[in-house]
């Protein structure tokens, strides 16, 4: 059975994968989080006695915590989620940033290569034990921005443009050097922007869905038009199960939903849906660096590893839009206290 330290999966994206891994697969998740404004336990509360399931609050920059957590459970395979990732808190924050995405990665691959090495006492030797992996998961970001066409590939020359999509380029290549380096069994998937269940009210459509259920204004950047390729969550988490299971040692793996779609355009849906009115939407000085647009090509994980998203964008939209309604107290929770002054911080 295998051991697969999570990091992160309190978070929208890790703990939409720790729900996936247990319901498809018969492996120990050991999921550490540090609890910071975005990881909320309550995502998880359906499985926190699941006798596969095992939660440790500790920072994947804490050198004693993570070397104790690989010696208890013999971590055998690690799926790094945890990182700062909002682009608006890192142009006001960004030392945070660089210090867990980059250092805290480096942190984790440091002590998988000393737990994964047949011989970790020569430094010369790459042979690892049998079934370990690193995957790190990364964003389309790392690419920059592109022009009215073409898309991101595998190949496409990383240029970042934010503190955030810096950060993650910077872990990317840590990674990548570990792999080239010690012969660490490594990927790196790059996915699109993500919705769904449990996404922080910082991000787009959350956003948009909880002001408009209490009829606040809709703070749109610029003039809206910033396109995004957008990827339900669940077909991200597929994504990577598909990478851990065949991905090719070494690989980086695009992961997109096929569903480009402007920023303007998804606030306008949700309030139709929502039967609100567009003179809710306010739009706002664009933040500095904001990339115009985004696409990924998924031809490769497609084609060589047999994956493929399974939510069109309208009906991932739908169930988004449905789960936020019918999760009101979850939303109410995580929505008072800090959460208020960094919003008014941000868009007033």
């Amino acid at each position: 059975m295998k051991n697969i330290l999570v990091t992160g999966g309190a978070g929208f994206i890790g703990s939409n994968f720790v729900h996936y891994m247990l319901k498809n697969h018969d492996y120990n998740i050991i999921n550490l989080d540090a609890l910071t404004y975005a990881g909320n336990l309550d995502n998880l509360s359906d499985v926190e006695n699941d006798p596969k399931y095992t939660f440790v609050k500790a920072d994947i920059r804490d050198k004693a915590a993570i070397e104790e957590v690989f010696e208890k459970y013999s971590i055998d395979t690690v799926v790094n989620f945890a990182a700062e990732s909002h682009v608006d808190r890192s142009i006001t924050e960004p030392e945070i940033f660089l210090t867990t995405n980059v250092l805290g990665t480096q942190n984790l691959l440091e002590t998988a290569k000393r737990h994964w090495k047949v011989n970790p006492d020569d430094k010369y030797s790459s042979e690892f034990k049998s079934g370990v992996k690193f995957l790190q998961v990364s964003t389309d970001e790392t690419y920059g921005a592109l022009g009215k066409t073409g898309m991101f590939t595998e190949t496409t020359p990383i240029s970042p443009n934010s503190p955030y999509s810096a950060s993650k380029a910077s872990a990317d290549l840590v990674v990548r050097a570990y792999h080239n380096t010690f012969g660490m069994p490594v990927n790196i998937t790059r996915c699109s922007n993500n919705y769904g269940p449990y996404q922080f009210p910082e991000k787009l459509i959350p956003l948009m869905i909880n002001n408009c259920r209490n009829n606040k204004s809709l703070p749109v950047y610029g003039d809206g038009m910033q396109i995004r390729d957008w990827l339900h969550v669940s077909d991200h988490c597929s994504a990577i199960d598909t990478v851990l299971h065949k991905g090719k040692d070494g690989e980086i793996y695009n992961i997109g939903g096929n569903n480009e779609k402007a920023n303007i355009e998804i606030v306008k849906l949700i309030i139709s849906t929502l039967g609100k009115s567009e003179d809710l939407i306010e739009y706002v000085k664009d933040r500095p660096g904001h990339d115009r647009r985004y696409a990924i090509d998924n031809t490769k994980i497609t084609t060589e590893l047999g994956w493929s998203p399974a939510y069109t964008f309208e009906q991932g939209i739908k169930e988004t839009i449905e789960w936020y309604l019918n999760n009101e107290q979850w939303i109410n929770k995580i929505t008072s206290g800090e959460y208020t002054k960094y919003y008014e911080k941000m868009y007033k």
